[in-house]
């Protein structure tokens, strides 16, 4: 029995649809089931609650051997420090696979061995060494930037020919796109054969910087879209002028910080970490569509 979280965030449910072709029985810890597609909930056996309550991820783990685990995001407007949230999260869930002996495919940040703080991206690796603690059977996918953070800029890109972001403009910035995090979580989910504990880095083909990006973004287009970089301080205050709590905006700013400064470099990975779409790749197949939702007077281009 495989149990799978978050399955309708954009990650846990690209790992559900092809957990579920690989034929194996399924559970899924949903708050609300409702938003289960027809199809997946004839298919899968459903707990309803939070992966984070003991009691639920206790239910939901019985006779089962594999887990997919995916912190999800804290609220936007009560958010405290991200180290709790991803610690309380966790915490249960650890131990009770680790008692039952049930392997767990997590999600983290690439960046292991960094010293500095990072925000967001310090949470999930304290999430990693609280997991590793307990001695159970694992694999860390530890991601960059997902290429899927752009997305929330269609409409800027579709209106103003503009994406904006606190990177730095002329510093590669390594991403993922989500569906290859869904297809490597899902393979390990179907293999019966790796035991122990190990870090799985996934990074996309390109060492692309955000002006290259741009550059990209601008020929899938057939328009000129350009990058703009804003401060730490201006990224911040934005943050707290759309709602988010001041802990969740110095926890993302600290992120990006700490993306300027080099983590992703900080933890070795071989040729085998990289991942099959590319940057151009995916603006073709996903970023097009969605500045074109944004701005229906924009004419498709062939690319």
């Amino acid at each position: 029995m495989i149990v799978i979280t978050t399955p309708t965030g954009d990650v846990g449910r690209q790992v559900l649809d092809r957990v579920l072709d690989g034929g194996e029985p399924v559970r899924v810890i949903v708050r609300d089931p409702s938003r289960l597609p027809e199809h997946v909930r004839t298919r899968v056996e459903v707990v309803e609650g939070s992966h984070a309550d003991a009691d639920t991820i206790a239910k939901a783990l019985v006779g089962a051997d594999r887990l997919f685990w995916l912190v999800p995001p804290a609220g936007f407007r009560d958010a405290g420090p991200a180290r709790r949230h991803y610690l309380d999260f966790t915490r249960a869930a650890a131990r009770e696979a680790a008692s039952r002996g049930v392997r767990m495919v997590h999600v983290t940040s690439l960046g292991h061995g960094y010293q500095d703080e990072a925000g967001l991206l310090s949470a999930a690796l304290d999430m990693d060494e609280l997991i590793a603690g307990t001695g159970v059977r694992y694999r860390a996918l530890a991601l960059p930037f997902f290429m899927e953070n752009l997305l929330g800029q269609a409409r800027p890109i579709a209106e103003q020919g503009v994406f904006s972001m606190a990177n730095t403009a002329d510093q590669p910035l390594l991403t993922v796109a989500t569906r290859d995090v869904a297809a490597t979580a899902a393979a390990l989910l179907l293999d019966a054969a790796w035991s122990g504990q190990a870090r799985v880095p996934l990074v996309g083909p390109d060492n692309l910087t955000p002006d290259a990006m741009a550059e990209i973004v601008s020929a899938t287009l057939g328009r000129t879209v350009r990058y703009r970089q804003v401060s730490l301080a201006d990224f911040r205050a934005r943050m707290v002028r759309r709602g988010a709590s001041p802990a969740l905006a110095q926890d993302m700013a600290d992120m990006v910080d700490a993306q300027n400064n080099g983590i992703y470099d900080a933890e070795p990975r071989d040729p085998a970490s990289a991942t099959a779409t590319g940057f151009r790749q995916w603006c073709q197949d996903v970023l097009r569509g969605h500045v074109y939702a944004a701005n229906s007077s924009i004419r498709p281009v062939t690319v």
